[in-house]
């Protein structure tokens, strides 16, 4: 039997904070008979999900949420697997009629993790859709009160792989920068901070949580160990 859902629903969390998910979003989670959302696992061994918790703070029933959990390794095969085998459990749910829906942080397409389930369940000629979300960055503005980009200025995103030399090249070009996936270029970010007076540095972490934390000191950020939920804006003083 199809599904009376037409479609696997990922569905965008926004940031963490439970009051920024879409009102479509919400809807499509609460209608939903089963709610998948990747986790990870500590150094400890010890489970966790943000996506999870978001849905946990929305009101959603336990009962709804089937968490799975990444490796956090820079070798991917054992994530590909775990893609793999949620992707057939996805399927038969969804072809016993279920209404299935994926959760992910941020928006789901940007920078998503769940975008490899995405493919496999579409490969798998099964229909699926993207309900849009708030990404980090976007909510990282009115955290520091950042106007992101104005009339012909440019923003570029950058998923942490990116040299001092790279980061002088692009400010010099009048790019305004956004980092993610900060502790990739963490020296990178430290030495562009020395050569780079003149600019702003506006560094976050866990934007929307209950631990959100926020600076513009060049020398605190610089004394920073950047988390997996950090990222940074950098660009003329002008965008503060």
């Amino acid at each position: 039997m199809e599904s009376s859902y037409l479609a696997i629903q990922f569905v965008s969390l926004g940031p963490g904070d439970p009051e920024l998910i879409t009102l479509k979003g919400l809807k499509a989670l609460q209608e939903a008979s089963s709610i998948y959302c990747p986790g990870t696992r500590s150094a400890a061994g010890i489970p966790s999900s943000y996506a999870a918790n978001t849905l946990r703070a929305l009101g959603i029933g336990e009962e709804k949420i089937k968490t799975f959990t990444l490796p956090m390794s820079k070798h991917r095969e054992a994530a590909q697997q775990v893609y793999q085998e949620v992707a057939a459990q996805i399927e038969e749910d969804y072809r016993e009629g279920q209404k299935i829906a994926v959760a992910a942080e941020g928006d789901a397409g940007f920078y998503a993790s769940v975008q490899y389930l995405y493919e496999l369940l579409e490969n798998k000629g099964l229909p699926v859709r993207r309900i849009a979300g708030i990404p980090a960055f976007i909510a990282a503005g009115p955290v520091a009160g950042l106007h992101l980009a104005k009339q012909e200025e440019r923003l570029l995103v950058i998923p942490g792989l990116i040299s001092a030399e790279e980061l002088t090249e692009k400010l010099q070009s009048g790019y305004v920068l956004v980092i993610m996936k900060l502790p990739l270029c963490a020296e990178a970010v430290r030495q562009c901070i020395d050569s780079h007076p003149e600019a702003a540095f506006h560094y976050f972490e866990n934007i929307s949580r209950a631990n959100e934390f926020y600076t513009s000191d060049p020398a605190i950020i610089k004394e920073k160990k950047f988390p997996y939920f950090s990222l940074m804006v950098i660009g003329p003083a002008s965008i503060g």
